[in-house]
């Protein structure tokens, strides 16, 4: 399984509607897009101060994970929908990926294998 960590820096006060935008919003529309979203939330401690914020996704590999972004990033559901509410809400982000099993992405989700 390919894993996405993408962690947001946020603008000052926006951290609890970017969450729920987020968990409400977006991740049911990335599931609809047959994105795995493993986990969403507010980080529980502000790096320099900042509010931050975090989105694990999964994928069955970098193929697919390249398609579904471009499915998904280029839908209307997406541009009509939660887009806005997201990214104007972001200071910036980063993201990294990394190859792990199932049951890895299972416990950050909190499922028991």
């Amino acid at each position: 399984m390919i894993l996405e960590i993408r962690t947001y820096r946020l603008r000052p006060g926006t951290a609890d509607e970017f969450v729920r935008v987020m968990r409400e919003e977006a991740a049911p529309l990335l599931g609809d897009f047959g994105i795995r979203v493993v986990a969403a939330g507010a980080s529980l401690v502000r790096e320099d101060g900042h509010e931050e914020a975090y989105l694990i996704r999964g994928f069955p590999s970098l193929a697919v994970r390249d398609e579904q972004e471009a499915a998904f990033y280029g839908s209307d559901a997406w541009r009509d929908g939660p887009r806005d509410a997201i990214l104007s809400r972001i200071e910036s982000y980063h993201t990294v990926v990394l190859e792990t099993s199932d049951a890895a992405a299972d416990v950050l989700g909190g499922h028991r294998p």
